[in-house]
């Protein structure tokens, strides 16, 4: 199966009710009350191997496809996301040497992180935060090798790592040229060349190591240099289009857990007889979650396959991804919050806790590798770009098809093919005319509702409609109006809504049969997707095809919550199960606990 180590991992970590003994929720609660680093659940991830999977096979590790890694910290996020943060950062550190470093620094740190060595990545300072050419920790060449001096600060496993890509200063003018990057060996450093600040407390993933590293004096030999002296800037922003888009697996996994522990509760919760499943209200709010949670997942899945079929694009890829696919996570858990109710606060009687630790971790996440304004300023920077070509009509095809066939093998990545800016626009959103042709034609053959094809020409008008005010756009470097932000967020929708589009033509149709029918028959999905993404872009819809939720619902109440990935691999190893879930503490028939209402759903 395409997404065997996704699957063996999630096996081995068992599910809800029978976790492996370091995944179980009521210990990791009590780390995170402690602030304790969740050490036991990274050493089984280590076991497993995981590190593996976070170096390219190029450089003697497991790393072939970008989806694959995504779907391994999925894996992760789902049980814990501090044990995803600590444990998936090392990818996060490594990746600037991946992109860059020669190839003997890049198989030498990747057989160091396969026998287990923890890698952070030093960007941020206590005085500059997201503007690193305002940064102040310096490299002064000295003797054929660097000394460093300064602080970074707010770093993911500074302090426990034993490695760091550190982004220094190496002219003292500054300027896009004037910073490098340097892996730091800490082992190689004198006791008193560095130093690390306390762990600083957060309101989320309380147990990771986030602190900082200074450097004093500091001497570190010439071979640390990642890539060529003044290329750190550029270095950093083709890296980190590779880390937001892994990092989006966190929101993903997040968002997994929410939906489930809702469907259980609203399974499970019995109020006068019937359960809350039962009442109408309540299961369209989980089909519009669940709806949420694919358009998510098929974003998610479109910007992996990207990194290998479209690598100059990942400038406006990996940002759409970046901003959306957090927002519309943090939706999900906002949602199902409101269903649960004063549960959803509860650290320990309910669910032991997991549902409110999930809803502290993941307000973090959007922060990491630049928070949603980053990235969508990232995409300002390109209306220019993107509207001239959008406005030429042409794409890349092959690299469309390539990027959503899930069932056809990723093409080898290299870093090479990565751009700061996107030259020829996004192919996908270039794609999206041909698309709704496509879609049209299906439902003239009777393959898909009429509905669809109404949906689709919607999408495409809110496209056009945006791409013409992209071009009207006046802004300068400095002066970026908060309009433009706006029409960012609404890029992000037509891009997710053109994602499921393309999903649906290019990959097989398991509709299942009048008695087991999948997601896909009728294109279900594709209906709750698209509508959740134009109601979001504000698009006046008919009430009439919002039963498409009540009818996702219905899926979602099954044994397992199927995901896109799952159907079409025909297994539930990378879906959100729950059966054997989650106990509810209260189905008591008729009874209106203290603290609720008659008809309360809390």
């Amino acid at each position: 199966m395409h997404h065997s180590a996704a699957g063996a991992l999630d096996a081995l970590l068992g599910r809800p009710g029978e976790e492996h003994g370091a995944f179980r929720p009521a210990d990791l609660a009590g780390l995170d009350e402690r602030e304790e680093f969740p050490a036991a659940a990274c050493g089984v991830l280590d076991a497993f191997g995981l590190n593996d999977h976070y170096v390219p096979a190029a450089f003697g590790g497991e790393l072939r496809d970008y989806t694959d890694l995504m779907q391994l910290l999925r894996t992760v996020a789902r049980r814990d996301l501090t044990v995803a943060v600590a444990h998936g950062k090392t990818f996060l550190g490594a990746a600037p040497v991946w992109v860059a470093g020669g190839a003997d620094q890049a198989a030498a740190l990747g057989a160091l992180i396969a026998d287990g060595a923890v890698v952070s990545w030093g960007l941020t300072e206590r005085a500059h935060g997201s503007d690193l050419l305002a940064g102040e920790l310096s490299a002064t060449p000295e003797n054929g090798g660097w000394r460093l001096n300064g602080e970074k600060w707010l770093i993911n496993n500074a302090t426990r790592g034993g490695f760091i890509c550190v982004l220094a200063r190496t002219d003292p003018a500054g300027g896009p040229r004037g910073f490098s990057l340097f892996l730091v060996d800490k082992r190689g450093l004198a006791a008193d060349a560095y130093s690390c600040p306390p762990k600083i407390p957060t309101h989320g993933i309380r147990g990771a190591d986030i602190s900082g590293i200074a450097f004093h004096d500091a001497l570190i030999p010439g071979s640390a240099l990642v890539g060529e002296v003044g290329t750190g800037i550029e270095t950093v922003l083709k890296a980190l289009q590779l880390t937001r888009t892994a990092s989006t697996a966190l929101s993903l996994g997040a968002g997994d857990t929410a939906l489930r522990l809702g469907v259980d509760y609203a399974r499970n919760r019995r109020l006068y007889g019937r359960t809350l499943g039962d009442l109408p209200r309540v299961r369209r709010i989980i089909g519009e979650v669940y709806a949420a949670q694919l358009l998510a997942e098929a974003t998610g899945l479109v910007a992996a396959r990207s990194v290998h079929a479209l690598p100059g694009e990942m400038s406006v890829v990996s940002a759409v991804a970046k901003a959306l696919i957090p927002d519309l996570a943090q939706n999900v858990l906002d949602r199902v919050a409101e269903l649960l109710g004063v549960r959803s606060f509860l650290t320990q009687e309910y669910a032991d806790g997991l549902f409110a630790k999930l809803e502290r971790d993941h307000r973090v996440v959007a922060i990491f590798d630049g928070n949603t304004a980053v990235n969508r300023n990232a995409l300002i920077d390109q209306f220019p770009l993107l509207a001239a070509a959008y406005r030429r009509g042409r794409c890349d095809e092959a690299g469309v098809t390539a990027a959503t066939s899930l069932s056809v093998p990723s093409t080898e990545f290299t870093a090479g093919g990565l751009s700061l800016l996107a030259m020829r626009g996004s192919s996908l959103m270039q794609s999206l005319p041909a698309a709704v042709a496509r879609i049209a034609e299906q439902a003239e053959r009777g393959l898909l509702p009429r509905q669809v094809v109404v949906l689709a020409e919607e999408v495409e008008a809110a496209a056009d409609a945006l791409h013409t005010e992209f071009a009207e756009l006046r802004r300068t470097p400095q002066d970026v109006p908060p309009t433009a932000f706006v029409l960012a967020e609404r890029y992000e929708l037509c891009f997710a809504a053109t994602a499921c589009l393309q999903l649906w033509l290019n990959n097989p149709q398991p509709a299942g049969d009048a008695q087991s029918p999948t997601i896909w028959r009728n294109a279900l999905w594709l209906q709750a997707t698209l509508r959740t993404a134009l109601t979001r872009l504000g698009s006046p819809l008919e009430e009439a095809g919002a039963e498409a939720y009540d009818r996702l619902a219905e899926h979602a109440f099954g044994p397992a919550v199927p995901t896109l990935r799952s159907t079409l691999d025909g297994s539930t190893s990378d879906g959100a199960t729950s059966d054997g879930s989650i106990p509810d503490d209260s189905t008591t028939d008729d009874s209106t606990p203290d603290g609720e209402t008659a008809g309360s759903t809390s």
